[in-house]
């Protein structure tokens, strides 16, 4: 069992990089879905994300300095990709509603969490267009520092 998934982590690890950008946005498109809108499932993406993030540093380059910058690279590109998801999902169709002067805002399912329906919405939109992509970079590169702390204790990388 071992040997299978080893053999699995190096053919992850050795997929061009156009091939691994097309399964991100397959994969980030799927954690959309799967959460109706809400980005929960891109976040916790984040985690398994950045231990490919770090892997694929760690074969890219063998300055610790370098890999700490492409981790932060690939994790802003990444929420990058959420964000343009989100600002279409949420911004494109709720933007007008909040334009809108007989917009209720009441009924539309979210949590009052400002008091108010219309701040509470505002809120809403904040959270999903601009919060959750940035706390799914956050995870993405928690998750490449576990990686590289375990990279480093089995001594495949030496930090300088």
């Amino acid at each position: 069992m071992k040997k299978l998934s080893f053999r699995f982590c190096n053919k992850l690890l050795s997929i061009k990089a156009k091939t691994a950008v097309i399964l991100y946005l397959l994969f980030d498109i799927f954690c959309v879905g799967m959460g109706m809108g809400v980005p929960i499932f891109c976040i916790l993406f984040g985690f398994p994300l950045g231990w490919y993030c770090a892997k694929r540093a760690v074969i890219i380059s063998n300055e610790a300095v370098k890999q700490l910058k492409l981790v932060l690279y690939y994790a802003i590109i990444t929420s990058a990709v959420t964000f343009v998801i989100m600002a279409l999902i949420w911004g494109g169709s709720m933007v007008p509603r909040l334009l809108s002067p007989e917009g209720d805002f009441t009924n539309f399912g979210i949590p009052m969490i400002l008091f108010k329906p219309k701040a509470s919405f505002i809120g809403w939109l904040v959270l999903m267009v601009f919060i959750s992509p940035f706390l799914q970079m956050l995870a993405t590169i928690f998750g490449a520092h576990i990686s590289f702390l375990f990279i480093c204790k089995n001594n495949t990388l030496k930090p300088q």
